[in-house]
């Protein structure tokens, strides 16, 4: 593989990754990178090719899966019981 991949072939290379780290089908870590993508955290990498390397890909994975699951934390638990009425 290149030292620098081109913005495509690297969000590839972040998908895959996070695919085997995690065991997640190709299809829920597409949507990992999507979103990631959607909310700008890629967008350096994107306008600097110097970011876009193996390593970078590597470290990169674990911080947008860990961002995946530090985004539900704002999520209030469901309730049982019948929904209260306003007062």
């Amino acid at each position: 593989m290149r030292n620098k991949l081109t913005y495509e072939e690297y969000l590839d290379e972040v998908t895959t990754l996070l695919a085997e780290k995690y065991d997640l089908s190709d299809e829920d870590a597409i949507k990992i990178v999507m979103r990631a993508q959607a909310a700008d955290f890629f967008s350096l990498h994107d306008d600097d090719p110097a970011m876009r390397t193996q390593e970078r890909a590597e470290r990169d994975a674990i911080t947008v899966f860990a961002q995946k699951n530090k985004s539900r934390s704002h999520v209030p638990p469901k309730r049982s019981g019948a929904p209260r009425k306003p007062k």
